[in-house]
């Protein structure tokens, strides 16, 4: 089952064509949805418009550091998503990210190659289980409003429509798969849930969290470049660094 390709089975009751034109119209529906959610939110606006004040305000930052500071965005706000201070909180995050990357690709590749290699099958699982361990452990006990507040774990708003329609997507999907590889007449059932899933998760991307995924970088590198041209975005320096307010260390405790 984890070498089979589990949409190669639907060429029996469809044709390639229909699931590839799906997922072209999944890809077009996230490229819209993050333009209408730039547009509707300024976010494009506002980090040029923040951009271009910081650069008037502060120290002009070369080639070579802007270089740097994009280098130390990939890797360490983007690759290790060290924006968490939390270890917890970080690793499910990664385990979601890179599962949905996995099984975001493997899906593509499956579905346009069905005789492709049994490795994309198996990292489609990996992709799917990953997300379910990240997502879940999330979504149960590391949510603050769960685990600070108190509230019931199936409280939802409309900021947990990505993560709920992520993991309705990999769960369903993995059943869908799980019951097909043992051509049981329930297979067909979870496939069309699997899809309803999957089209809200992509399809939701004004509404949802979705485009964060694309703004967090840019947010990250305008943050680290405010702070090496010297305006910070208008916030005082770390009071953990009391030289950078001119005041002797000895006053730190005071701020």
């Amino acid at each position: 089952m984890l070498a089979t390709n589990p949409f190669a089975a639907l060429s029996a009751s469809m044709a390639p064509a229909v699931m590839q034109t799906y997922v072209v119209l999944m890809v077009v529906l996230v490229a819209a949805g993050t333009l209408i959610d730039i547009i509707h939110k300024g976010s494009a606006r506002y980090f040029f418009d923040n951009w271009r004040r910081s650069r008037s305000k502060g120290s002009r930052v070369d080639g070579g550091e802007l270089v740097s500071i994009a280098v130390k965005t990939a890797v360490v706000d983007v690759i290790a998503s060290g924006e968490f201070c939390n270890a917890r909180r970080r690793i499910a995050h990664l385990l979601t990210m890179y599962g949905f990357l996995l099984y975001v690709i493997a899906t593509v590749v499956m579905v346009f190659n069905y005789s492709t290699s049994s490795i994309w099958p198996q990292l489609w699982w990996l992709g799917a289980l990953m997300i379910c361990v990240g997502g879940y452990w999330f979504w149960f006990f590391i949510r603050v409003d769960v685990a600070a507040e108190g509230n019931s774990p199936f409280r939802t708003t409309q900021a947990d429509l990505f993560i709920l329609s992520l993991l309705g997507s990999a769960t369903l999907g993995m059943i869908w798969a799980f019951l097909q590889a043992r051509a049981s007449a329930w297979a067909g059932f979870f496939f069309g849930l699997y899809i309803i899933a999957t089209t809200l998760l992509f399809g939701s991307v004004p509404w949802s969290k979705f485009a964060h995924m694309f703004f967090k970088p840019a947010a990250a590198f305008e943050k680290r470049l405010s702070y090496a041209d010297g305006t910070r975005s208008n916030l005082p320096a770390a009071a953990d660094k009391p030289e950078q307010f001119g005041k002797p260390a000895k006053h730190a405790r005071h701020y």
